[in-house]
């Protein structure tokens, strides 16, 4: 809203300042600063009124050092997050760029995904919550909408380099500048630690006939559904002890954000020779305002929590994740990036499988952990759990820098 109010201003009043909203890196920083003011500010009233509604986390006894103390803490807190997201996003945002709608669509279809699970669990007295095929239902279903956007959507493009015959020593030295073609439709992505790094998802079946090319979205949208199923229940089952799911999400997203804003930018991605994504770089000025709504719930939810998210802020955090990673065609790094998640879902499906599979075979379950999610096996340990938050927040810092250096090197 404040970016066209200003565009108006500048236009037709040549207006001192105004220019300033005509640039991502400053609605960014002004997305980041409303976002983290609103949360913390705003946040504290949100979190008496859940204690007045008696919005209480009924927790299970799972045998775990300080989990009684945490029984009637305050959830569904990710409704903090969601709002200190969508304001700050509403105000400063080009509402009309298609990056933008699609990440206020995942925000919105997983909060209430995720606020219907909550709900049910707390004033419907049903620990079992949303029933899990309905779950897979909208996450598939979101899946199969940002699938759709990105394969038909004509806002949705690449620009690649117009090739010159010179090499590349000659280029630099007589200062010949680097041209770009024609925005064009791809179901392109790029594949880390690869010179050649770009992987065309059409490539799976135009080999057969090339006119296939144009069914690529019998692969490209089941590959986006399964990355938004996967990610979003990664962030679920992170969201487990204080600050672990907001802080690592905190640290994932702005490295998105960074690739947001270098394959938006035609100067950054030709210099780092990056897919450069026309009008991508408006997604920064949202992932900022959602890193400021996540360190501002950060405020409330370290180590002794005030407040948890609930599925309404972990299923948000992971959709949004999950879109920015494949809009920002960076999906094949989530392994890497989102490798906290990536673990703890693997500890809960080896735990499982290992079970049954012993079950079956010796007639006794036996355990690869001493509790699945993998946070829970260092609680049990005897680790306290404010250490490990932060020594995942390490691993995950240095996930996110492998990731970053996956734009040179390769």
């Amino acid at each position: 809203m404040l970016y066209y109010i200003f565009k108006y201003l500048e236009e037709e009043f040549n207006m001192p300042g105004a220019s300033l909203f005509g640039f991502i890196t400053f609605r960014a920083a002004i997305a980041f600063v409303l976002s983290l003011a609103f949360s913390t500010i705003y946040g504290k009233r949100i979190i008496n009124f859940l204690q007045k509604q008696q919005v209480g986390e009924t927790v299970r006894d799972l045998g775990l050092a300080g989990q009684a103390q945490k029984a009637g803490t305050p959830t569904m807190g990710g409704i903090i997050i969601i709002l200190a997201t969508l304001i700050p996003a509403f105000l400063l945002c080009q509402i009309d760029n298609i990056y933008v709608v699609m990440l206020i669509i995942t925000t919105i279809w997983m909060g209430l995904i995720g606020f219907t699970d909550d709900y049910i669990k707390i004033f419907k007295k049903d620990k079992g919550g949303l029933k899990g095929v309905f779950k897979v239902i909208g996450q598939v279903g979101l899946g199969a909408i940002i699938g759709s956007i990105m394969f038909f959507h004509d806002g949705i493009t690449i620009k690649e380099k117009i090739v010159p015959t010179t090499n590349k020593q000659e280029l630099v030295s007589q200062n010949i500048p680097v041209e770009f073609g024609a925005a064009i439709k791809s179901t392109k992505t790029t594949i880390p630690f690869v010179k050649d790094n770009e992987l065309d998802y059409a490539n799976v079946i135009d080999w057969i006939d090339p006119s296939l090319a144009n069914w690529a979205w019998l692969v490209f949208i089941p590959v986006v559904i399964i990355i938004v199923t996967a990610v979003s229940n990664g962030a679920n089952l992170t969201d487990g002890i204080d600050g672990l799911a907001a802080g690592t999400s905190v640290i994932v997203v702005i490295t998105l954000a960074l690739f947001a804003w270098i394959s938006g930018n035609i100067i950054f991605s030709n210099y780092l020779n990056v897919m450069y994504i026309p009008n991508s770089g408006e997604m920064v000025v949202f992932v900022t305002a959602f890193a400021g709504a996540l360190v501002g719930f950060l405020w409330y939810n370290t180590f002794p929590a005030q407040v948890f998210m609930g599925d309404t802020g972990s299923l948000t955090i992971g959709g949004i994740i999950a879109v920015l990673a494949i809009a920002t065609r960076k999906e094949l790094l989530i392994p890497i990036l989102c490798g906290i998640f990536l673990m703890e879902n693997l500890s809960v499906v080896m735990q499982v499988s290992w079970f049954k599979y012993t079950k079956k075979r010796h007639g006794e379950g036996r355990r690869i952990f001493l509790m699945s999610p993998l946070h829970h096996h260092y609680q049990k340990r005897g680790i306290h759990e404010s250490k490990i938050v932060v020594r995942f927040w390490i691993v995950g810092i240095l996930l996110a820098i492998i990731s970053i250096v996956t734009l040179k090197v390769r």
